[in-house]
């Protein structure tokens, strides 16, 4: 935080609107400064990078590489920022590759100005908020971890299974639309789909995970 204990913040959202009806929220409260504006993720990196904001206010879905993606860049170059998920969607695909990117809040567009605030200062100090949904399918998936242990890729279909096992010996969606004599849009909807239930970032961390879990493993 500056000298002024004003928490610095960066809003990032690619509709001008939104970034104005942000700014212009923040701009009445006396301890938070509004210190940039990103219409996209990369432009989010990169002012992350200079300015070291407290707090950055991440839109999911944007052009580019996107708020998850960006998540992750932003805590490599300014890892005291603390990101705020600030996002329509309330779904496994975006709720857990956000988390897991470094995001420490997750709220809706349709929260209360007032909360929001309040979510900006309990931020800073590393307080995670969550809307009610996401808090409670946080806690499900949590529960549910605890029986899944023993078979990580319980979720997976035969198919899917049979793909990552593809991903893991290093593929790509053509080669493997070949071997399996699909095609490749049918391919990239398989591993949509395990991303997903895995909760994975990308196919990297995916590959990465089927080797520690013993999916590689000879029968």
């Amino acid at each position: 935080m500056t000298e002024l204990e004003q928490i610095t913040i960066l809003i990032v959202d690619d509709h001008a609107i939104v970034r104005q009806g942000l700014h212009a929220l923040f701009k009445i409260q006396p301890d938070c400064l509004v210190v940039g504006e990103a219409d996209s993720g990369e432009q989010a990196v990169r002012i992350a990078e200079e300015l070291v904001p407290d707090i950055v206010l991440m839109d999911l879905v944007m052009p580019g590489i996107g708020g998850v993606e960006a998540t992750q860049r932003v805590k490599q170059v300014s890892p005291r920022s603390q990101i705020i998920v600030l996002t329509s969607f309330h779904d496994d695909q975006h709720i857990f590759p956000a988390l897991r990117a470094g995001a420490v809040s997750y709220v809706l567009k349709d929260i209360e100005p007032g909360q929001l605030v309040e979510t900006v200062r309990r931020s800073v100090r590393g307080e995670s908020m969550m809307h009610p949904q996401v808090a409670a399918r946080v806690v499900q998936e949590i529960r549910e971890s605890r029986h899944e242990d023993a078979n990580p890729f319980a979720e997976l279909s035969d198919r899917e299974l049979e793909v990552l096992r593809l991903i893991a010996e290093g593929l790509s969606n053509a080669e493997i639309a070949e071997k399996l004599i699909i095609s490749e849009k049918t391919v990239k909807g398989h591993v949509s789909n395990i991303l997903s239930k895995l909760h994975m970032l990308d196919r990297t961390k995916a590959a990465v995970f089927a080797w520690q879990k013993g999916l590689m493993e000879p029968n």
